[in-house]
């Protein structure tokens, strides 16, 4: 008799935790992953509809915008996300538009035929920049984002640091940023840089409650791929990785889908966030191996099905029998 292919139940975190009974690592591990956000580039519909057999409605779909990329498969990718149920947040690199007029009319299209309301905005690689806008906060601080309807903005962080730039001169930057985004009256969120170093990013995130930033954040994490994609992920998102430093801080065991989870990098953000440690944190997910995989894995994680492991992070185990994972 064939497999029925059915959405997997998620098991309720009141599950995982018996009345009075401390909480368990497992608890900590559903309570972290729960609300997570998936990376795309330009996913086709394909993968969209893949996503959806996944995901539940309204999961933040972020949409990367690569350098001399034409917004408009931004766009349309957008629409294509909000089309089946998800809350597309396209990416804008500030020095990669060429007017104000420009960015206008993306916005409009944005907010008009994808619903937009959330953005990330970031200054961009490029050193030169083709239009007004020399920087992130200088796109921020023209007004033109709420004025097209955008009602909240995330800005990057970088807790393992930027090769050009100190920790002074970023800390000073985000704080601007979020600054200016608050006057202008628009919510502000940080999304980290893709990370593989667990003690550095909580480092970071204590020094940045500490600062007195207390925005949420969102942790940026690679999904489930072999070490070849994540070398190549961890390049395509301007993060300097080896094997060596992938396995040591990343674990790269077999799991659930036979490859490097980051399992081991998310128990101790789970941890230091239950206890309160960290403040208002979330996990974001760059797939290096396709974002329906990653989704699968991240979800799997988020309904109750993780086994901690002794030696550090934990595993994820298959559906029970007579349920197949969506596809």
């Amino acid at each position: 008799m064939p497999v029925t292919t059915m959405p997997v139940t998620a098991m309720p975190v009141t599950a995982l935790r018996r009345p009075g009974a401390p909480a368990s690592a497992a608890y900590q591990i559903v309570s972290f992953m729960r609300g997570f956000s998936v990376g795309a580039a330009a996913p086709a519909i394909a993968e969209i509809a893949a996503l959806r057999s996944v995901l539940p409605p309204r999961t933040k779909i972020h949409l990367a915008a690569l350098a001399g990329r034409s917004y408009g498969e931004t766009i349309e990718a957008a629409a294509r996300v909000r089309g089946q149920g998800f809350e597309p947040v396209p990416h804008l690199l500030a020095r990669d538009i060429e007017s104000h007029a420009a960015l206008d009319d993306v916005l409009a299209r944005l907010t008009r035929w994808a619903g937009v309301r959330r953005i990330l905005v970031v200054g961009g690689d490029t050193t030169h920049s083709k239009g007004p806008f020399g920087s992130a906060l200088e796109l921020i601080e023209s007004g033109l984002l709420q004025r097209a309807g955008i009602r909240e903005i995330a800005v990057a962080g970088y807790p393992e640091g930027h090769p050009k730039l100190p920790r002074e001169t970023l800390d000073r930057a985000l704080a601007a940023k979020i600054e200016a985004g608050m006057q202008t009256g628009l919510g502000v969120s940080i999304v980290t840089q893709l990370c593989f170093d667990a003690e550095a990013v909580l480092g970071w995130a204590r020094r940045l409650r500490h600062l007195g930033i207390e925005n949420p954040v969102r942790i940026g994490m690679a999904g489930p791929a072999d070490i070849t994609s994540l070398i190549g992920l961890a390049r395509c998102c301007g993060v300097r990785a080896t094997a060596q430093t992938l396995t040591r801080h990343a674990g790269l065991t077999k799991h659930l889908l036979a490859a490097g989870t980051p399992d081991r990098v998310i128990r101790p953000f789970a941890e230091a966030a239950f206890k309160g440690a960290l403040g208002r944190v979330a996990a974001h997910f760059f797939p290096a191996a396709g974002a329906a995989a990653t989704a699968r894995w991240a979800m799997a994680a988020a309904s109750g099905r993780v086994v901690p492991e002794a030696g550090g992070g934990f595993r994820v185990e298959a559906p029970p029998r007579g349920i197949d994972v969506p596809a």
